[in-house]
């Protein structure tokens, strides 16, 4: 018993035996790991992206859904989504929208003006800008340039109009879509169905 200890002892001694890792094997794994941890985080950040994007297109259909039924009771358009400054009319209430959706991102009002002569809203140009300028949303767009508004409603914009996404759509006309110009639009806009 005493020669087979000597032996396996002796074998361990003679043997390359290493306990752990090297230096440049650990910063070879972490480098993998960091390449990983980017690659995940840029496609996380695309698909919020991408689902604010789908949020606002939702938004500006259930808006636009309320605005028709507005209009079938009042034979007019709302000279404001909601309450503020000197807006005659305002569709957010009980019946058609308790509560108007804001943009995801910015918490922003989307862009709304009541559009006519006088005190009637014969028709609307509602929109929001998108944080994607590829989105196929903003070619279906109506890409209304500024017209007259009624009375208390707020100054109609572009809907060509090119801003940071969640951002009000203003009176800069841009490129229409699709584009990869700088100045691409960025505003999806719908009128009166």
């Amino acid at each position: 018993m005493k020669q087979s200890f000597k032996k396996i002892y002796k074998l361990s001694n003679n043997s390359l035996v290493r306990n752990g890792f090297t230096l440049i094997e650990l910063l070879v794994v972490i480098a993998i790991i960091g390449v990983l941890a980017s690659i995940v985080i840029a496609a996380l950040s695309s698909s919020r992206v991408s689902a604010r994007d789908a949020e606002r297109v939702s938004d500006i259909r259930q808006i636009r859904y309320a605005l028709e039924l507005y209009r079938s009771d009042f034979n007019a358009y709302p000279s404001c989504l909601i309450a503020g400054g000197s807006c005659t009319t305002v569709l957010q209430n009980a019946k058609y929208m308790s509560a108007v959706p804001k943009d995801p991102l910015t918490g922003l009002s989307y862009s709304y003006a009541g559009l006519g002569s006088g005190a009637i809203c014969s028709s609307y140009h509602l929109g929001s800008s998108l944080e994607d300028k590829h989105n196929k949303a903003l070619q279906t767009g109506i890409d209304s340039s500024p017209q007259g508004t009624c009375t208390g409603s707020a100054a109609d914009f572009s809907g060509l109009s090119f801003v940071a996404g969640g951002q009000l759509c203003n009176t800069t006309a841009g490129t229409a879509q699709p584009t990869n110009a700088a100045n691409g639009e960025s505003c999806y806009d719908v009128g009166p169905q």
